[in-house]
Formats: C-alpha cells, structure tokens, sequence
C-alpha cells in the first residue's frame, strides 16, 4: 500500500456528505422490508428461501457491504461450490466454474436476462461493479428445463439495486480507498409515492494496479515472448443502474429497469495475439447493458401474468498500439410471457413463453451472424403435507440447430420439523457458440464447424439438511454426465484448428455446508470434494478436468461487540491443473481475510477488509499474477 495512504484516506473522507446530522428515522416498531430471503431464480417466480427446492444461495446485501473493494467475481467465488478464475486482477477477464462446469457452461443472467456473451460463451463479470448489485443468486445444477441454454452446471442471477420502495425517499452513498490507489465511490436514492416507484444508483472505481503477468509459467519458461509488458496494469470503470415503476390500478404495475456499465482496463497481450510478435500494454474498453420493460398484471385472485421485453449488449474494444482497435459485441432481445396460475393453495403451475432473438457484430469474419430461439415451458410447485415439489419442461427451438427439450423433477420430504432429505434429476444442454460454428479466421488456422451438435448434460443430485433454531447443516452429493463436449482439434498436417464433439465429462461431488448462530456470534464453514474427470482422453490428454481444484474449504466467524462488528474467513484451495494434458500443476493456498465494520450512528459507518492478510503468493491462471495483500476502508452513508 501506498505509505501515503492516510492522507489520501482523509482527503476521500472529508468529500463524503456531511449528511449524517440530518438523519431519518424509522418510526418505533415499524418493519422494514427486505427482499434478501425472496428468490427468483429457482422456480422463475418470487419465493422464500425456505421454500425453494433446489441448491440455491443468495449474497445479500450484508454480504456485498462486507467486500466493497472487491470483484464481483472474488465475491461469487467464496461461495459453496464455486471457483473462478481471472486473468490478473479484477479488471481482466474472469471465469466462474460452478459444481465443476466451466464458465461457458454456466448461465450468468442481469435482472433475469441472459447476460453470456455469443462469441466465447463466457461472460464478461469483471465489467459489473458490485457496487450496483442487490443480490445475486446462485442456483446449482443443470436448469436448463427453466433457463434453456447454458444452464449445465447451474444460473447465476444477478440482481441490480432497487433500493428501499416502501418510503417517499431514501438515500445511501459510498466512498473507499485501499491497496494499489484503489479509489470506489457509489449513490443512489429510491422511493415510491401515489403509485410511483423509482430508483437510480451510480458508481465509479479506478485504480493502478499491479502488473498483470507473471514472470514466469508453472514450468519455469519465460511469459516474455507471450505478451508480458512489465508494468501496472490499472483500471478504471463508471456505471448506473435504476427503476421506473407506476401502479396504475392495484394488481396492476408497469416497470422499467436499465443497467449500464464501461470498464477501461490494461492488460499485457502481443500484436495480432502471435507469440513471437511484440509485446505491449493492451487497453480494453469493455461495456454491459441491460434494459427491460416488465407489465405484472393480477388477471384474477389466482392468476398472474407477467409480460417483458428487453435487451441486454455485450461489447468489447480490443485496442492495441500499432494495429488498432478490435471490436466484438453480441445483442440479444428477449420477449417473455409468463402466467403464473394458483391452481390450489399449495399447487402452482408457471406457463412461459418466450422469444430469443441473438445477433453478433465483430471484426472477425463469421460465416453467419444471428440466430432466433422460440422457447415454451411448464412449470410445477406443489407441496402435499410434508412433500416439497417441483417439476419443469421446457422446449428451445433453434433456427440452427433445431429443438431441444429438458426436463427436471425435485422432492424434498420433511422428515421431521428439523431433518429434510431430497432428490433431484435435470437435464441440461449448451448450443455451441457463434465462434464454435461461424468464424472463419485463417490468421490463426481456426476454422468453425457448422455440423457441432450441442454439449448435453444428465444431473442427479441428493441432499440431507438439518435445521434448529441458529443451526443449519447441509450435506449434498451429485453427480453430472457431460457428452458431447465441444474441444478444439488441431490437424498436424496443415496447423488448421476446428471444434469437434469429441469429449465426454463427469462432474462428481460432494458439498457440506454449516452455520450456527451463537448470539454474538456466527460460525460458517464449507467444505467442497470435486471430482471433474475427464471421462475419453484423447493421446496427451489427462483423466482430469483443468483448473478444478479437488478440495475446497471456507471457514468464517463474525463477532458483534454493540457496534462493532468483526470477522474472520480462511480459504484452502487443492492443487489444480493448468492443462488438459495435466502436466502443470498449480499448487494449492490458503488464504486468510479480516473484516471490521463499525456503526457511529443509524446512518453513518465504516467497513475495513484485509484481503490475504499473510501476503500468499498463489496462481488462478498459469503466468497471471494475484493480487497479493490488499486492504480496503470503507466509508458509508444511508438515510
């Protein structure tokens, strides 16, 4: 850290409003509502986390406030049954690997809308700022019977800000400095009156850095000739999101809701991406948005209908010294109508259609450049005495590779008022990308395969849990067939590289996870045993999937002292393969992270978090470098 840190601090600081002398107080005894335990993710509609069936976590906003300076990415990462990697620092590309699928097959949706980019079939995390986000909820296990393409090892649904719309008018803000002169600040406001509700949230984040690449692979050989440009490699972003909402007559409301964020970030690459070109720093200008207009109309007492259109872009300008800019963007348009009928009191039955419409637009060459998706689905929530159901169907009709169908069927039974056990089987399937199919780039040797059939997943999963008074305890085990996998095959011959379903996959595991609330104090811990074997190695190949690690284990403890609150986490990750050949191995680390977070008054407080607080040199990606130790404080307002 910068050993003029203090003073900087104190700068920031005093640019915070001084707005804690006029603070607003909520009325004795009135409750503030919060939508932190209501999910939408499992079954497409608004639940309780208590009733959800289904592997499904949701990151609250306590949560967020406790990592401000992080990447949304470290923060979806620490969670059970989660790993992810980043090419160097949060501004660079970032990849979150849940239950062992890779980020390609893992669906990422904004406010519900699919948010994976078209070319790669990743997505581009390191562009949002947690700073906008409400929630995020994660749901594990193939879902595509809901979700449709994507979807094989589970959805990741962020959830932008909305703010508090039970009162005329609220406010917070945020400002923060810490290692690498990383500066974040963020506000925003939200109310609702007569009928109208809104809100608007802004944000900004910049710092140096810290270089990129390391010296060195895994192997010793030097990252020199690969692009390596010794220097600090910084970043800085600006984002908003906000909601338009008006309840024109009760039962009946119309929303608007717009999410917008650019990330320029440096990074170390060579001219036209050769490895025996020169080097140098790269600038990338990265943009997400989202927008949707949503109708939620009560027809009758047991009958919803919930129409949206939206849309959601993905760019990226690539932007090099000498050879100028790269540009890669993909759109997609959604058209939703969901009707959600109460057949009888504890028996829900979901009706949806909906129309994808994905268009790519990049400097590459492709063969072809947009596709359509009609889609239908059922979808069943029933319980009867102590038996939990849900069931879902769902059909994707493809103008490019005509239609496909998945189903998913969940019970959960509860043995007692503290024991429940469940079952649950989904199927899952992920159509290869417009790269994948379409592009044509004889640079590099790399030709797209039109014929590709989609990647097809079969998931079996099963779980005990316990639950009795500030205990909780989970203990669930799955097992996730993978064929087809779309793999890169290169002809000895004439160097031409094309992409071949040529792999098959099974994704084992083993999740336990735990909490007990003492009082004061709360104790959580996590322990994760994957297997992601590779089930047909091809010549050179290993058995093992890389950048898995096979063991991962989360412990945390957090301490309340009236106003003060502290924490501890400690992280171990395993080994971890950094090729498919399993021939560099990536050791294993361990981390440790401190939190502190004290209340001067109802509105006014700080947050402090120390990042790897022992300084651990450690490896996501073979020759990106971590970040290292890092602090950040935290000044907070809210009304």
């Amino acid at each position: 850290m910068s050993a003029s840190f203090p003073r900087r601090l104190a700068a920031v600081c005093c640019l915070f409003p001084l707005a804690a002398t006029a603070q607003h107080t909520t009325a004795p005894g009135t409750a503030v509502p919060t939508l932190r335990d209501i999910v939408v993710t499992a079954s497409r509609s608004p639940e309780p986390l208590a009733d959800v069936v289904g592997d499904v976590t949701v990151i609250g906003p306590q949560q967020l406030a406790q990592a401000r300076g992080d990447s949304l990415a470290d923060i979806i990462g620490r969670q059970p049954g989660v790993q992810f990697t980043t090419t160097g620092g949060p501004q660079t590309v970032s990849g979150i690997y849940l239950r062992g699928a890779n980020p390609s097959q893992t669906l990422v949706l904004i406010d519900g809308m699919r948010a994976t980019e078209l070319l790669s079939g990743g997505t581009r995390l390191e562009s949002i700022d947690p700073a906008l986000v409400e929630r995020v909820e994660i749901l594990r296990g193939a879902a595509s019977s809901l979700y449709g393409s994507d979807a094989i090892g589970g959805v990741v649904n962020i959830i932008t800000k909305k703010g508090e719309q039970d009162r005329p008018l609220s406010a917070w803000a945020n400002v923060g400095y810490g290692t690498h002169e990383t500066i974040k600040s963020s506000l925003g406001l939200s109310g609702a009156a007569q009928g109208w509700d809104y809100s608007l949230s802004t944000s900004a984040a910049s710092s140096k850095g810290f270089d990129v690449m390391r010296r060195h692979f895994a192997n010793n050989s030097s990252t020199d000739s690969w692009g390596h440009y010794a220097d600090e490699d910084g970043y800085a972003s600006r984002g908003w999101s906000g909601t338009l909402g008006y309840q024109w007559t009760p039962g009946h409301h119309i929303g608007l809701a717009a999410y917008n964020s650019t990330l320029h970030a440096d990074s170390d690459g060579t001219e036209d991406n050769f490895p025996w070109a020169t080097e140098h720093n790269v600038r990338n200008l990265v943009r997400q948005q989202a927008y949707s207009i949503t109708s939620t109309d009560r027809i009758m007492d047991r009958w919803e209908s919930v129409l949206r259109f939206g849309w959601t872009r993905d760019s990226l300008d690539y932007r090099r010294p000498t050879d100028g800019s790269l540009v890669h963007s993909s759109l997609k348009r959604i058209l939703s109508w969901q009707h959600n009928l109460q057949i009888l009191p504890d028996h829900r039955v979901s009706i949806l259609a909906e129309r994808l419409e994905e268009r790519i637009n990049s400097d590459f060459s492709y063969d072809q450049t947009d596709r359509n998706v009609n889609s239908a689905a059922l979808i069943y929530k029933g319980r009867i005495d102590r038996l939990h159901t849900q069931a879902s169907v769902r059909n994707d009709n493809y103008t490019d590779h005509g239609s496909q169908t998945t189903g998913s069927l969940g019970l959960d039974l509860d043995l007692s008022d503290t024991w429940q056990i469940g079952v649950a089987g989904s199927t899952g399937f992920r159509v290869p990308t417009f790269a994948d199919l379409y592009q044509d780039y004889p640079a590099a040797f790399y030709k797209g395969n039109p014929d590709l059939n989609p990647e097809k997943s079969r998931n079996i999963e099963a779980h005990i849990q316990y639950q009795d008074g500030g205990t909780w305890l989970r203990l669930t085990a799955y097992k996730n067939k993978v064929r087809d996998l779309i793999i890169n095959v290169s002809d000895p011959v004439t160097w031409w590289t094309s992409p071949q379903n040529v792999a098959q996959a099974t994704l084992r595991g083993l999740t336990l996870t735990g909490e007990h609330d003492f009082g004061d104090t709360t104790l959580r811990a996590s322990a994760d045993f994957l297997d992601p074997r590779n089930d047909d190695p091809k010549p050179g190949e290993g058995s093992t999937l890389p950048y898995r690690a096979r063991q991962v284990f989360h412990l945390g403890v957090e301490h309340r002292i009236q106003a003060l609150k502290l924490g501890a986490e400690y992280q171990y990750t395993g080994n971890r393969y950094a090729d498919a050949a399993n021939r560099t191995r990536l050791g294993g680390y361990s981390l440790v992270n401190l939190t502190a977070a004290y209340d001067f008054s109802k509105s006014l407080g700080v947050q402090v978090r120390w990042n790897n607080v022992l300084d651990k040199d450690y490896v996501l990606v073979d020759g990106y470098n971590t970040p290292g130790s890092n602090v950040f404080v935290n000044l907070s307002w809210r009304m």
